[in-house]
C-alpha cells in the first residue's frame, strides 16, 4: 500500500503536517491538495491543537506538478481547461483561507525548494524558518501563467509593490539570506538544525496564550485593509475581550509573583 502523501503527527499540542511526495519534490497535484487541505482543516478544528507546523523533507514544495497538469488536460478544449483549472485553484485556495483564519499560529519549516505554490503556501503561514540551503522562486511566468495561492496578496504587503513585481514577473530564484532580508522568512538556520528549531518555536507557541495569539493574528491579518479608526476599535474590542478572560488575571498574577504564567487557553 503506497504511503500517504501527507503525514500528520501530534506531539502535545503541536500538530506537524509533513508533505510526502519526495519523488516529485512535493509538487502539488489534486491528491496532495485534498490531503493537505483536509489535514489543515482538521488541525484548525481540533481544540487540542495549539500550534501547527507545515514542513517538507529535502524540499518544501516545488510548485505545481506540471506533469499532472499536462496529463489532466489531455484532449480538453480551451473552455474545458479553464473550467478544470478554476475548480482546482478554488480547492487550493480553500487551504489558504483555512491557514489565514486559523485561530492558532502556523509555522512553515522550509528546506530546499519553495517554488510557485510552495512559496505561496509558506507566505500563508504565520511564521517561517528556513534552512540555509532553501531557495525560492515564484516561477509562474516560466510556464505562462499568473500566480495563485494568495501570493499576489501577500507579496506587496510584505515587501512593497516594486519588489513584488520583480519577483512575480521575472520569476528569478533567490536564496534564504535574501528571503530573510525581504521579510519572507523569520530566521535562517543550518539544515541540520531546522527541525529542532522549528519544534522549539512550535512548543513555545503551543505553551502560550492561545486566545491572545488568535486575536493578535486576526488583528494583523485585517490591519492592511482597515482605516486607523476601525483598527483602533478592533484593538479595543480584542483587548477588552482578552482582559475579561482568565488568562489575563493569570498573566498579571504571574508578573507580580515573578513566575511563569500557566495559560488556560
Amino acid at each position: 500500500m503506497p504511503e500517504a502523501v501527507v503525514l500528520v503527527a501530534r506531539e502535545g499540542a503541536v500538530a506537524t503536517i509533513t508533505l510526502n511526495r519526495p519523488e516529485a519534490l512535493n509538487a502539488l497535484d489534486r491528491e496532495l491538495t485534498l490531503a493537505l487541505r483536509d489535514a489543515v482543516f482538521a488541525a484548525e478544528q481540533d481544540p487540542g491543537v495549539r500550534c501547527v507546523v507545515i514542513r517538507g523533507g529535502a524540499h518544501f514544495m516545488a510548485g505545481g506538478d506540471l506533469k499532472w497538469f499536462h496529463q489532466s488536460i489531455g484532449g480538453m478544449e480551451p473552455v474545458q481547461v479553464r473550467v478544470h483549472f478554476e475548480a482546482f485553484i478554488h480547492e487550493v485556495h480553500a487551504l489558504i483561507i483555512s491557514l489565514r483564519r486559523m485561530p492558532k499560529p502556523v509555522i512553515a519549516g522550509v528546506r530546499g525548494a519553495a517554488a510557485g505554490f510552495g512559496l505561496s503556501l509558506m507566505m500563508a503561514c504565520d511564521l517561517a524558518l528556513a534552512a540555509d540551503n532553501a531557495y525560492f522562486t515564484l516561477a509562474y511566468t516560466a510556464i505562462g501563467v499568473s500566480p495563485d495561492g494568495g501570493s499576489t496578496f501577500a507579496l506587496p504587503r510584505i515587501m512593497g509593490q516594486k519588489k513584488a513585481m520583480e519577483i512575480a514577473l521575472l520569476g528569478e530564484r533567490f536564496d534564504a539570506v535574501a528571503a530573510e532580508r525581504l521579510g519572507l522568512v523569520n530566521r535562517v538556520v543550518p539544515p541540520g538544525s531546522l527541525d529542532v528549531e522549528t519544534a522549539k518555536l512550535a512548543a513555545r507557541l503551543a505553551a502560550g496564550p492561545t486566545a491572545a495569539y488568535a486575536r493578535t493574528k486576526a488583528l494583523l491579518n485585517g490591519s492592511l485593509n482597515a482605516t486607523l479608526e476601525s483598527q483602533l476599535q478592533r484593538e479595543a474590542e480584542a483587548f477588552a475581550q482578552c482582559a475579561s478572560e482568565p488568562d489575563f488575571k493569570e498573566g498579571l498574577s504571574a508578573f507580580i509573583e515573578k513566575r511563569k504564567p500557566q495559560w488556560r487557553r
